[in-house]
């Protein structure tokens, strides 16, 4: 999934370096300088991409990409509500109504293929902290008490 998404990611950026100008349509229009806007964000998405891929950088990157997902959630909102032409990308709404629903999974993808959560959004399996007061953890079945 780690390798899928950064592929996406990495195709992603690439395209806002190549046609920027194709994205330059969707950009609200709060933001300033919007096709250096879009070229920086291209950039983001490349690095994020490589971060991805390597151990050191991975969960940053992963972080790093879930939030970008959520920052371009109000161009996907102006590309689907204000029905701005964006060649080759479909018009209709088989395309778009998907596409927004899916976007807060690409945020969640991002942070699940960094390791920074679960599949039940909790902390990350692979890196389950243990508490910091050294207490021993209480399960459901201790006769402790229930979360």
């Amino acid at each position: 999934m780690r390798v899928i998404l950064a592929a996406f990611y990495l195709i992603g950026g690439i395209g806002h370096l190549l046609i920027p100008d194709r994205f330059l349509p969707i950009v609200p229009d709060a933001v300033p300088f919007p096709r250096k806007v879009i070229l920086a964000t291209g950039l983001c998405e490349i690095a994020g991409a490589l971060g991805l891929l390597t151990r050191r950088f991975r969960w940053w990157a992963g972080l790093a990409l879930a939030v970008y997902a959520a920052c371009v959630f109000p161009a996907n909102l102006k590309h689907a509500f204000e029905g701005v032409p964006v060649p080759p990308l479909p018009e209709s709404w088989w395309y778009h109504g998907p596409r927004l629903i899916l976007q807060p999974i690409l945020v969640w993808w991002a942070l699940f293929a960094a390791g920074v959560v679960d599949w039940s959004f909790g902390q990350s399996g692979a890196k389950t902290r243990e508490p910091r007061s050294g207490a021993a953890k209480r399960t459901a079945n201790d006769g402790q008490g229930h979360l």
